[in-house]
């Protein structure tokens, strides 16, 4: 009795521990690995989401330790690398009715506060630059510990295409982009 009392007592005292101890070691500045995932997808009107990742990409962020509001995050993609199913849908996605990477071949996002949410989770809120339009936006972050030699984290978030001027086909297509990504970072 008094071992399976022991043995609770440090089961829920360690991720406690853990987590504290890692918010300080984990302080500081780490680079986007190219490993990292960016996946996007935009929901059809009675039929398949038209799904995709973007292949080239880079960034870097802050870790502020135990105070969020000392971290930040830069990020900036190519819309040219865009990799879908149907070459078709990767042309017209680089065209200038969508992301016009000939004109704006370049997309980025500036945060401008971090907000901690929970032990491991985030909000991330900045200003996202795409096809010369720049407007505030928000994502989501979630902690999910050691990986490949890096700190992984789940961020996901939504675009309005309207507000980049890349509406073209709604409502068939939908309006939001629903962006899901796989972010490793690797200390500097």
């Amino acid at each position: 009795m008094l071992r399976r009392m022991i043995f609770f007592c440090l089961l829920t005292a360690v991720p406690f521990s853990l987590h504290a101890e890692s918010l300080g070691a984990l302080e500081g500045r780490y680079k986007v690995a190219p490993s990292s995932v960016i996946h996007f997808s935009v929901a059809q009107m009675g039929g398949q989401a038209i799904e995709g990742r973007f292949k080239s990409f880079s960034g870097q962020f802050v870790l502020g330790g135990e105070d969020a509001s000392r971290s930040s995050v830069e990020f900036t993609l190519s819309p040219g690398s865009v990799e879908a199913v149907d070459p078709r849908v990767e042309e017209f996605i680089k065209s200038e009715a969508v992301f016009d990477v000939a004109t704006y071949p370049k997309v980025s996002f500036r945060s401008t506060s971090v907000k901690r949410t929970g032990d491991d989770t985030a909000v991330i809120s900045g200003r996202l630059t795409a096809k010369g339009e720049t407007r505030d936006t928000k994502f989501n972050i979630r902690y999910e510990g050691k990986s490949a030699g890096g700190l992984k984290f789940h961020v996901t978030g939504k675009m309005s295409r309207a507000l980049f001027n890349m509406d073209v086909g709604t409502p068939v297509y939908s309006n939001m982009v629903v962006l899901d990504m796989e972010l490793i970072g690797k200390r500097n």
